[in-house]
């Protein structure tokens, strides 16, 4: 099981969805071919350059409502699930709760989700199927905050000395400096960025068991 860190990608970057992607290539597709038929047969009636503006313009009227339904409508079962989880909207409390979730999920036993002044830095402790020490760190952070070397550096100061951890990991929201990503290999941290997060959290499996 890897324990050491990576270090994150640069950028700004989002999970990639394959059913999204063949949604709106099946709703552009539709709207060609609606437009096609409807030049076609209006191309040899009086005033045919209106009558195609017109049919142009509700056909593109129809995919933006139907766009709009499939981001406003309701998640069903299968999508209302860590999956589809809005990590940066929840508290930092929240967030915690989240990655104890995952954990979980992925079989470990959770045994303490504490985040806080007195946590010493570890917000989630966990025990691996395998039996290893899990200890991690949650920084929910926007996008725009990226983790820094200081935060992974204290951190690193008591993950192993102060709660035994045998994987320690931050995993955040955001992406981290390359100072931190650096720090982070040396000490054997992992570091888990908000892609990697997304991935987690949609098809996993843990970070560590990569």
């Amino acid at each position: 099981m890897a324990t050491s860190g990576r270090r994150p990608r640069i950028g700004r970057q989002y999970a990639f969805s394959l059913r999204n992607l063949s949604v709106c290539f099946g709703l552009i597709a539709i709207v060609v071919f609606g437009v096609g038929v409807t030049v076609r047969a209006a191309g040899g009636a009086t005033g045919a350059q209106p009558a195609a503006a017109v049919a142009v313009g509700l056909l593109t009227l129809l995919a933006a409502v139907v766009m709009r339904h499939r981001r406003t409508a309701p998640a069903s079962p299968e999508e209302d699930s860590l999956g589809a989880a809005d990590f940066e909207a929840m508290t930092a409390s929240e967030f915690e709760q989240a990655v104890a979730d995952l954990c979980a999920r992925d079989g470990c036993q959770v045994s303490r989700v504490e985040g806080g002044a007195g946590d010493l830095g570890a917000d989630v402790l966990a025990t691996a199927p395998d039996g290893q020490r899990i200890v991690i760190q949650c920084k929910r952070y926007d996008w725009t905050h990226k983790v820094g070397s200081q935060d992974v550096q204290r951190f690193g100061g008591t993950c192993f000395a102060v709660h035994d951890a045998q994987i320690a990991a931050v995993v955040t929201t955001s992406e981290f400096t390359k100072p931190a990503a650096e720090y982070a290999t040396q000490c054997g941290i992992l570091c888990v960025d908000g892609q990697e997060l997304a991935t987690w959290a949609s098809t996993g499996p843990a970070p560590w068991t990569e």
